[in-house]
Parts: C-alpha cells; structure tokens; sequence
C-alpha cells in the first residue's frame, strides 16, 4: 500500500509501513523510490513495490562491501588475540570485557603513547580500530557497526564509508593517546562513532527536510520517527560511553570519532535535494552549504596533523590534563572498599620504592610518589621479610601516603 500526494506538480509517493530509519536513510529510500516511480510512470513502466525496491538495492555493488570488510578482520583479530592469550580470558576485575590481557593487547596493537612516540610504532595510531577487549566489547561494536556502517555505506557509498570510519577512528586515537598516555586502549569504537557523527551531520544539513511541516504534511508521524532516530543514536552515545569508563576502552576515543566524524560527514553526506520536495534555495543558501562541504573534511585533516604533532612534541608520559582521565575512568565497584577495587584511575600503580633490610627483616619504605615526592614509611612494626608482599602493597600504600595521586 502506497500514499501518493502531490507537491508543485511532482507526484511523491511514501510507503505505509516503511523500515526504521537509521539516519536519514528512511527520506532518502523515499526519494530514491518516488524518483524511481515518477520515471517509471514517465515511460509507462510497471511500479516496483517497496519490498521490490528494496530488494533492487540491495543487489550488486550496492552491498556495504566495507561494513563485511570490518566485520570479517575484526572478528579475525579477535580470534587471534584469544589464541595469543593461551585461548584463555582474564579475571573480569583485570579486564571486564571478557577478554584477553593487557600484554596480549600490547602485542597485538593496542595504543600505548610511550610504544608510539618513543619507540616510532605509528602503525598504533591505526591498528586499535580492529581490535576489542573481549567478547561483550566485539558484540556491543559489531552490532553497532552492522545497523549503523551498513545504513551510511548503502546511502553514500563504499569511499565515503571508508572515510567516516577511519579519519575518526585515528583522530581519535592521537587524542587518546594524548590526553590519556598512561592508558593502552583498542577498539572500533572511534570509526563507529565516527559513523554516528556523520549521522548527526547527516540530520544537521537535512533538518529542513526531516522536521519540515511542508514536507511531511501528509503524515505527521514521519516528523516523531526522525525524532525517535535522535533519541536512539543519543542511546547509543550513552551506552558506549559507559563502556568507555572500563580498562581498555577510553572516551577521548569514542568522543573525538564523534567530533571527526561529524567535520567529515558535513563535506561527504550527500544533501538532500529540495527542488523534488518543492522547497526553493537562494543563492546564499547554496553559498553556505558549499562552504560547510568543503570545510568539514579540510578542518578534519588539519585537527588531525595539528594533534599529531602535539602528540610528538608531547613526553609521552605526561598528560597536558591529569583529572581528564575522570572522563574515560571511574574507580570501580563504587561499593567497594578502597583496598578493594577492581581499578582505579590514579597513577599509583608505576610507582617505585627503596625497601631497608635488617636481620629481623624490611623496617623502612622510602617510595617515590606519582608527583615525585619522596615519602618514609616505617615497616618495623610489622616484621616484613617478603619483598613480594612489599610491591603488591605499594598503590595501597601510595594512595594512603601520597598527596598528589597524578604523574
């Protein structure tokens, strides 16, 4: 079943039960099926119906090939960090993800600042976006990527799907890597925010369209599913970001993709057009949404070698804002005493100490705490004589002695 209206002369045609948009992937299937049937009428061709339509599009070269792609080398490499690990998955107190090690990570690609800078890794600036911390981590991401990269790839293509993915998924991790040093993260995380940006962009430069009363006159339920496509790509933000407080996974990531993604969505999502809808564009108009085209994808490139280059001139060790790790951290169960955590988010876990040894065993502790502060502490009292006992004790101790909890 069909509803036709007709706007300026143009016969529309609108589905009575389409799918759920993703983006605006629902308005632009509209147009590309009232085009399709405004020719097929022109030439006395049979209509297609929706289901047809559909099917049509989703044949050929049409396929999101990119979306496969990234779903295929990422569940790969998930494999092959399981079987690096010893096919083995660490306590859920070291990685909640369900998933491998942070030495596993390391070797497989994690970013690491201090591997990138000091040691010339750059690859790590790329090889986080296909990898993931564990099982719950691969699934949150795919199934994103799936709804999501597909939708973008089908509406704009397999290069413009490339571009959201990767240019966010990099931008990304430089800024991770330079906000958050101390930290190794991996993940799509970036790329698939990346993709989400570009929605946000996509339903900025097509507001008109969407939330138009002109537009969708003839049915003003169309206006709340556009709305509902806000308030689940807001949803998804949310959930990742709280998976973003866990080891591994980092926000500086999820929300710098965002910001790229949005900057590269403005110059490669495809503008609605208004004349099929009737809607007259001035000239100023047409002026302000070339320059926003050209402008995105340019300013993404320059943010990109501007961090770059802050991230080398950086030591990889420090970070230019040590409580900005509240925004990717969160000590945690809050319940939980604050011996007793699963982890924390200071950098008493570097920390060094000199132990003083007698016949009757350690007596002294002088640590050096994360701000370089030296800092005595009296062992006498408790007859140590386990070195190892010691060094499991030095966060404790650092978070008990300690003033300053930062490098």
């Amino acid at each position: 079943p069909t509803h036709f209206a007709h706007r300026n002369n143009t016969l529309l045609l609108q589905p009575t039960n389409p799918p759920p948009p993703t983006h605006t992937a629902g308005i632009r299937l509209d147009v590309e099926w009232a085009e399709d049937a405004a020719w097929r009428r022109t030439h006395k061709e049979p209509y297609l119906s929706w289901s047809d339509f559909q099917q049509t599009r989703d044949k050929g070269f049409n396929r999101p090939f990119f979306t496969y792609i990234l779903l295929v080398v990422c569940t790969a490499v998930l494999i092959a960090s399981y079987g690096l690990n010893g096919w083995k998955v660490e306590p859920l107190n070291i990685n909640p993800m369900v998933g491998p090690s942070a030495e596993t990570l390391i070797r497989m690609g994690a970013k690491q600042t201090s591997l990138i800078v000091n040691q010339g890794e750059w690859y790590r600036l790329f090889s986080p976006m296909v990898l993931h911390a564990g099982l719950i981590h691969y699934f949150l991401n795919m199934t994103a990527l799936w709804f999501i990269g597909k939708a973008v790839e089908q509406c704009h293509g397999f290069a413009a799907a490339a571009i959201l993915f990767i240019i966010p998924a990099v931008g990304g991790t430089i800024l991770s890597a330079i906000f958050l040093p101390e930290y190794i993260s991996v993940g799509a995380s970036g790329g698939i925010f990346g993709l989400i940006g570009a929605c946000v962009a996509d339903i900025f430069i097509n507001w008109s369209l969407l939330f138009s009363k002109h537009v969708n006159a003839s049915d003003e339920g169309v206006r709340f599913r556009h709305l509902k496509v806000l308030l689940w790509l807001l949803f998804d933000i949310v959930i990742n970001c709280l998976i973003g407080l866990t080891p591994f996974v980092d926000n500086f990531t999820h929300l710098g993709g965002m910001v790229y993604g949005l900057l590269c969505g403005l110059s490669t999502i495809e503008r609605l057009s208004t004349d099929f809808f009737g809607i007259a564009t001035t000239f100023w108009t047409r002026l302000r949404n070339l320059l926003i085209r050209f402008s995105g994808l340019i300013l993404s490139v320059v943010l990109i070698m501007i961090t770059t280059a802050l991230l080398v001139e950086n030591d990889a060790g420090k970070s230019p804002c040590s409580s900005c790790r509240y925004v990717s951290c969160v000590p945690f169960p809050p319940w939980a005493g604050e011996d007793n955590k699963w982890w924390y988010c200071d950098d008493c876990s570097r920390i060094t100490a000199d132990a003083k040894l007698d016949a009757s065993g350690y007596y002294s502790l002088s640590m050096t705490c994360p701000d370089g502060a030296i800092e005595e502490i009296d062992l006498s009292d408790q007859l140590v004589t386990d070195r190892q006992w010691i060094r499991k004790q030095l966060p404790s101790y650092c978070r008990k002695y300690c003033d300053n909890l930062f490098a």
